[in-house]
């Protein structure tokens, strides 16, 4: 049975690195739109496809299984949601499923487990409050109840792989930059002390087979957008901050693609489509025009 994964060596400490998806997806967004953007895997982001599911903003996706994704949570102008949609290992998003747990927005999702085949959907904002619950998903998809939260409640956050088989939650608003580590079988643990630039509404994913990498981002009290990143080791130990690259932007998103690389796309500073490469070293391009509606807001995944 295969999950996606190979092995590609053995990093600091002999640990082996695994190869990851080798696609990814972006989708819905601002403006209560549901299309989606796929990502090959050599990283070129295709123009829309025709949305399936409620349009939706505020979001979460995350991979599990056997390559597939899954987009989850949300907001439109019916107010806070949790109905999920499945994304195949094809990239075929499928119709509504009945939502499970906290209606919420503006939360963070990330896999873990082995072989990554799990996910985790966490924090965000119900109504007019943070929050700090989670929700694991099974590695057939399925969404579990609420589990209470551990560490600082808050939204617009971030969340990536680390390792093999764990994960990781970091910064958010009110502009924080603290971290929660997420162990092989979906524990969060309490907060670990921030590095690096404290800020909000950015967006990190995975690269290298078992390194992360947190990108972007905005300081609420002073509006300042950024374009800096900070590295996750495959110990979870996160960076100081990396020089700025590309347009700086917040309410982005961002996956992995190409076995052991990553993408950051689209996002607000004026509403755009822009995306920007990370290479398995964790170097961030320059920015790539384009493609499909700009928007903000919006998640994304990776799968196959």
């Amino acid at each position: 049975m295969s999950f996606g994964y190979q092995v590609l060596g053995f990093g600091s400490g002999g640990v082996a690195a695994v190869s990851g998806n080798s696609e990814g997806i972006f989708g819905f967004g601002t403006g209560d739109t549901n299309i989606t953007n796929l990502v090959s895997s050599a990283g070129v982001v295709s123009t829309d496809v025709a949305g399936v599911g409620t349009g939706r903003y505020g979001l979460a996706a995350t991979q599990f299984g056997e390559g597939q994704g899954i987009f989850a949570y949300g907001d439109n102008s019916g107010g806070n949601l949790s109905m999920s949609n499945l994304v195949s290992n094809a990239g075929v998003v499928a119709t509504d499923v009945a939502g499970v747990g906290s209606a919420r927005h503006f939360l963070a999702a990330c896999s873990y487990g082995a072989d990554r085949d799990k996910g985790i959907f966490g924090y965000g904002m119900i109504g007019l409050s943070e929050t700090a619950v989670t929700n694991l998903v099974s590695n057939v998809g399925v969404v579990a109840t609420d589990v209470a939260g551990v560490g600082t409640t808050r939204r617009f956050l971030a969340a990536c792989e680390y390792g093999e088989d764990k994960a990781l939650f970091g910064y958010g608003e009110p502009t924080l930059s603290m971290t929660n580590l997420v162990t092989n079988v979906g524990v969060v643990g309490t907060d670990v002390t921030g590095v690096g630039t404290a800020r909000q509404s950015l967006a990190a994913c995975s690269y290298g087979g078992d390194k992360g990498i947190f990108g972007y981002g905005v300081n609420s009290y002073t509006d300042v957008a950024y374009s800096m990143s900070n590295l996750v080791s495959n110990v979870g130990v996160v960076a100081t901050d990396q020089s700025s690259v590309g347009t700086a932007r917040w309410y982005i998103a961002a996956c992995e693609y190409g076995g052991d690389k990553g993408i950051f796309g689209y996002g607000g500073n004026g509403v755009t489509g822009v995306t920007n490469l990370v290479s398995n070293t964790g170097v961030v391009s320059t920015d790539t025009a384009g493609v499909g509606t700009a928007r903000q807001v919006l998640a994304a995944c990776s799968f196959n």
